[in-house]
């Protein structure tokens, strides 16, 4: 690390060499004074938040743990988790305070507490894996869009694995039976609002496709075509949502101009098709009667093709859950399937990760920080020799 060559080069001199730039002077006089002058915690109080105990919690009790003779208070992860979480590990974004705890509002009151004791501020952070939940907005996003998702780069996963009919899909086993079993209870239903399509199984919500719209959008062509004349401004639109869907980038698409292009034109189609619905009545009863038909009927195996065929088209599979441990094909925390392992060490999600952290870190808000699991993350001491940089 050439930064910390030169600091220690120059770590014993009193001022920069007035000759240099003026910018390196500043940085090597900065990161000569954090040398210099290192906080070290001589005792640690942990406190564990969640939604019932709070920031404001944990002001109340810091003059009571600064008579205690604490010097930090070490504080479990207090980035958004999952809603409900008890401990804050499973974080589903990085860029927000967890508004479960009091939100920006309530860490900024507390740190001011803990300054006008004399404390530090330490906190547990997680860099190797993700909760994954509907919270999570980039889950999603890798699932509406496969490799073509803007997040794609984020999660560890394998788009070639083993298995061939897992290519470019992510293997989600979260049905309580095999899928045959699942789709043809009909448990598995295609849903519609404002423009945008999903299935639900139970509380979990699987985006489809917008590519892959035209599939509903056709379906009874003829049958709406009867109703409308062929010079209806309403079917004319409908007709070009399917041919704008049809147009977009595949999934598969890894260029940025073209993931761009997708990014922008899908939401474009989903404003069109919920105007048009919320516009005319026919095509909207036409949209949900197409719903109706593609989740089958329990008890009629063929009935539930069309269901069977838009999902096989996704970026994910679903499967029953006991073929995690062998087919599951992101890498997870562990054995759990809702903590998603994170790619650390590509340096876009590694700022991604960290910019609220090393921000806190600048102002003096927060004095050092306790890393999760760094034995899970693909190169360790690259990532502690970034973080160390970073910082400095």
């Amino acid at each position: 690390m050439l930064l910390s060559h030169v600091v220690c080069r120059f770590g014993t001199v009193k001022r920069p060499d007035p000759h240099l730039d003026d910018v390196v002077a500043q940085v090597l006089e900065q990161a000569h004074q954090r040398l210099r002058e290192p906080r070290i915690p001589a005792a640690t109080y942990r406190v564990q938040f969640n939604a019932d105990f709070p920031f404001a919690a944990a002001a109340a009790i810091v003059p009571y743990l600064h008579e205690l003779g604490i010097s930090d208070l070490y504080a479990s992860p207090w980035l958004r988790a999952t809603p409900g979480s008890l401990h804050g590990y499973d974080v589903v974004d990085h860029h927000e305070v967890n508004p479960q705890l009091g939100g920006e509002e309530g860490l900024e009151e507390l740190v001011q507490t803990l300054q006008q004791h004399g404390m530090g501020h330490l906190l547990d952070f997680v860099p190797n894996h993700m909760g994954i939940g509907p919270a999570n907005a980039m889950w999603p996003d890798v699932l509406e869009n496969g490799r073509s998702s803007h997040y794609a780069r984020f999660f560890d996963i394998d788009w070639r694995p083993a298995k061939d009919e897992l290519e470019n899909k992510v293997l989600l086993p979260v049905l309580g039976d095999q899928y045959g079993a699942v789709l043809e209870a009909g448990d598995l239903k295609l849903e519609f609002d404002h423009g945008t399509f999903w299935v639900r199984y139970y509380e979990h919500l699987f985006p489809i496709n917008p590519r892959q719209y035209s599939m509903v959008l056709r379906h009874r062509l003829h049958e709406l075509e009867a109703i409308l004349p062929p010079e209806d401004l309403r079917l004319e639109e409908l007709l070009s949502i399917c041919t704008a869907c049809d147009n977009l980038p595949p999934r598969t698409e890894t260029d940025p101009r073209k993931i761009a292009e997708r990014r922008r034109e899908k939401e474009v189609i989903k404003r069109r098709l919920d105007s048009l619905c919320e516009s005319s009545a026919e095509v909207r009863q036409f949209v949900e009667e197409n719903v109706r038909e593609f989740n089958g009927t329990p008890g009629d195996p063929r009935s539930f093709d069309l269901l069977d065929r838009l999902l096989d088209a996704q970026a994910y599979r679903l499967a029953h859950w006991r073929v995690a441990g062998e087919e599951i094909n992101y890498r997870r925390f562990f054995d759990i399937n809702e903590l998603a392992a994170i790619r650390m060490e590509d340096p876009a999600v590694f700022r991604e990760a960290h910019a609220v952290v090393i921000q806190m870190l600048a102002q003096g808000k927060l004095h050092g920080l306790r890393i999760d699991h760094p034995d899970g993350l693909f190169d360790p001491r690259e990532y502690f020799r970034r973080l160390q940089e970073e910082y400095f």
